[in-house]
């Protein structure tokens, strides 16, 4: 099946409550599964090593109310092509220069049992879509190097495939668009996006 990326919009102030009590996460982007939300908070509570060797555990923690957004959630769908896009963008693997590097190394990372997410700003979001409205197509289809990707080893090692077979490139630019649509739509509402791989 492979690793997918999906993101989805959220308000600063959750973004906040967030990073106080990373549980909260699952009450967004799962909000029909509180099994999500019980594991990551009985995880969260688990002593450490050194609570363990000294007695101590973690104090109960009451959730923080989240703040629902007035309209339904605004979600973005990347499919495989997230490592593609973050190349077109930055020209690297999970690194590259903020704010096109917002995708794998933007925003505030937040580790999560068995994933890990990305929290990113309004403001954040906002940069983003404006370095990538500044950003053509056609720039970014001359940053596509199939042959530069295989080696930096981009997430599905596609690249170098017949494009009259494959036209990975066009899979890349379809996506690309989603997501620029996906940003248009976070800034015109002035909101943040939770991201993620799995």
């Amino acid at each position: 099946m492979g690793m997918t990326c999906s993101l989805l919009s959220v308000s600063d102030r959750n973004i906040e409550r967030i990073l106080r009590d990373p549980p909260l996460v699952y009450r967004i982007i799962a909000p029909d599964d509180p099994e999500a939300y019980k594991e990551a908070r009985n995880q969260d509570r688990k002593p450490s090593f050194l609570q363990k060797l000294f007695g101590g555990r973690k104090p109960e923690v009451g959730p923080e109310d989240l703040e629902m957004l007035q309209c339904k959630p605004i979600q973005c769908f990347l499919d495989k092509a997230w490592d593609g896009i973050h190349y077109l963008f930055t020209g690297t693997s999970g690194r590259g220069a903020p704010p096109m590097n917002f995708l794998l190394a933007g925003g505030k990372e937040l580790n999560q049992p068995h994933q890990t997410l990305r929290l990113i700003t309004s403001t954040e979001v906002k940069a983003a879509f404006e370095a990538l409205r500044l950003t053509s197509d056609e720039e970014l289809r001359n940053r596509f190097q199939p042959k530069d990707m295989l080696k930096k080893d981009i997430y599905p090692n596609i690249w170098a495939r017949d494009p009259s077979e494959d036209d990975t490139l066009g899979y890349l630019m379809n996506h690309v668009a989603v997501l620029r649509q996906f940003l248009a739509d976070l800034v015109a509402r002035g909101l943040g996006a939770i991201g993620g791989i799995g």
